[in-house]
Formats: structure tokens, sequence, C-alpha cells
């Protein structure tokens, strides 16, 4: 499919740099496709009344690391700085990262990571790792110098909270952003995204859809840098999506197969849910556990064997994400949706306002390439 299929102009004023307060005072829109009136304007705290009872509520509780670091290169008496940001963890001292600039760093280097103001001969405030592989894009593997807990604690006192570009484009990080980029649930360290639509999450509206009769389960996906990248290539057939690792526990997969089952709904809280659950999903639909990496790409005609309900931000033009909701909606519902947003004022993209997407009837066939 051709990627200008799926762009669109966004005023960049509708672009949020800071979350609503309290996450759940948000806005909500709701989708329905084969409805006569497919748009509703409403907020977040309205989600239990447009859910019913029996429906599964699924969760990624992943916890975002600070996984920006800045370091240098040293070769023979002359040095760069290179700044580095973590996307996938493939050992106890290996990671997948995204370099900049990359063409500075050649295989066999050594990136040296200082906390500020620490002396050279201070180990306790250096981390290094050496450039093990390189790929396309700016794309390195690192080992580092430590390994385990010690590289996570490591990468905890050095790192930086890797805020969305087009935020860190426009004011730098800061106190605030280590709650707010956080979801309140958030219990597995390795994901260096947010997956934004739990940020729109309170106690209180937990407590809500509880005594709605709406069950909550937790799968947990790692969200990779690569979430950030744009789509480069001009068909979508000629995009790499970066693989993330992600988990369905037994307990999981049996509580929504059972839900499923009784006639309930399964609800995802963010595309990062509904590609696990998609991933680990047989063709007759029963969700399986699973444990493992996750290159799931949908574009439209894909057809959804888990979710039917999805709950998710805004999501960037060209992105391999709004071409996941126009897959679940239909393209031209979504642009069209958008485009109410748009003109009534929502707030875009990760500390934006939410929607919830109704699937569609029927799979959506890929539009003509025009």
């Amino acid at each position: 499919m051709n990627v200008d299929l799926f762009d669109f102009d966004l005023p960049e004023e509708r672009i949020a740099l800071r979350p609503a307060s309290p996450r759940d005072a948000a806005r909500l829109l709701v989708v329905r496709p084969d409805a006569p009136e497919p748009f509703a304007d409403m907020g977040i705290r309205d989600l239990p009344a447009l859910l019913q009872p029996g429906d599964a509520l699924v969760l990624n509780d992943t916890r975002v690391i600070p996984s920006r670091l800045r370091g240098r290169r040293y070769r023979g008496g002359d040095s760069a700085r290179v700044e580095i940001m973590l996307h996938k963890r493939e050992s106890d001292d290996r990671w997948r990262a995204f370099a900049r600039p990359a063409k500075k760093l050649d295989l066999g280097e050594t990136v040296v990571f200082d906390a500020e103001g620490a002396s050279n001969a201070c180990e306790l405030g250096r981390l290094q790792a050496e450039v093990v592989g390189k790929s396309e894009g700016g794309e390195v593997e690192l080992r580092f110098s430590l390994t385990s807990a010690y590289l996570d604690e490591a990468i905890a006192r050095l790192g930086e909270l890797p805020l969305p570009p087009y935020i860190a484009g426009k004011r730098p990080a800061d106190g605030a952003d280590a709650t707010d980029y956080q979801t309140a649930y958030a219990r597995h360290e390795g994901a260096v995204a947010a997956p934004t639509a739990g940020l729109h999450f309170t106690p209180e509206l937990f407590a809500a859809l509880e005594a709605r009769g709406v069950s909550r389960h937790f799968v947990t996906l790692h969200v990779g840098a690569g979430t950030f990248l744009p789509v480069k290539a001009d068909d979508t057939a000629a995009h790499r999506m970066h693989a993330e690792w992600g988990t369905v526990p037994a307990e999981t997969a049996a509580a929504l197969n059972a839900v499923k089952a009784r006639g309930g709904r399964i609800v995802a809280a963010g595309t990062t849910s509904l590609r696990l659950l998609e991933s680990a999903t047989d063709a007759e639909g029963t969700v399986k556990p699973f444990a493992g990496d996750t290159a799931i790409f949908i574009t439209p005609g894909y057809r959804f064997r888990a979710v039917d309900v999805l709950m998710t931000n805004f999501h960037l033009p060209r992105s391999t994400l709004f071409m996941l909701v126009s897959a679940f909606c239909g393209l031209d519902m979504m642009k069209r949706a958008y485009a109410h947003a748009i003109a009534a004022n929502y707030r875009f993209y990760s500390y934006g306002d939410g929607s919830l997407l109704f699937r569609a009837a029927a799979p959506q066939p890929p539009p003509s390439r025009g």
C-alpha cells in the first residue's frame, strides 16, 4: 500500500506537551464505524458506561526506563559525542540501540558513558559499551561492561527519560515527566516508550470499571524506540518493523478465552496491548500463552483475531500506528475521525486525549494505490 494514503495535516498547536490533570480528565473521541452517527465527543471518565459488564480490559504493564544515554567515542587522541537510544535488550549485557550520529561509530569501538561531574578514574560513575554490530538506519548493537542488575542500575543512574521527539524538540524532560510518562500500574522495566493509552487510568477510573463489571488483565510488551520512527518507504511492504519483546501469561490467556466464550469483548488499552494479543492469538481466535519477540505490522486488510475494542491516543501521520487504527476501523473512517478531532481541538499524541474505537464489522480492504 502507498504510504501517502496515511498522510494528513496536523496543526502544530494540537500536539500536547503536558498531560491532562488529573489523568482521567482527558477527552475521549468514540468511533463506531457501523453506527449512523459514528463519532461522539466524550471524556475518559465515560469509559465505564461505554463498556459492558463481562468485557475484559487488557493493559500493558511495562515500565519505561531512562534509556537515552550520552557518551563519547574515543579514537586515538580524538573523541566525539554520541547519543544512544536503547530500544531492545538482547541479553544480560547487550542492547540494540539507535546511535546519533551513527557514522561516528565503528565496529569494535568503545563508547564511555560518564555520570555528570564524575572523574574518569571513578568506575562507579562510568559505564562502557563496545560496538559489536551495526545495521541500517543508525542501529547498533552494544555489549556493555556491566551485566544484569548492575547494568540496570547504571542505566538508571546515567540515563535520561526518553520523551518522544515531538515533545523533546519543544522542551526538556523535567521532574514531572518521571511520573507523567509512566502508567499508574507500570511494573516490569524494559520499555523505552510509554504505552500512552494507559496514561489516562487512575485508581478512581479502575474502581468505576470494576463496579461496571469490566475485568482487568495485564500483558507486558516492552515498547521500543522504533515506535518513534517514521515510515520512510513509499510502500508499506518495504517497511521493516523492529521487534519488541512481550509476554502473555497463561492465566491471562485463559481468562480472556473464558471472557470470549461468555460473549464478552476484549478491550485493548493501547496499540501495544493489541499488537501483543494479536501475536498470541491463533487463526481460530484462541489466545495462547506467549513469550518472545513480535514484529507484527498491521495494515488495512488484516483480519483481527482477538481484540474487539481499542482505546488509544491519536497517532502520527504516515505512522505504523495510524495504519493499525485504519485497519481496525477503516482508512476513510479514521481520516474522518482525525479531521473531526482536529476541528474539535482534541490534543494529540503521547500526552494528548484518547479515542475509543469499535472494530468495523468486516475487515476493511486495502484502498487502491490511486
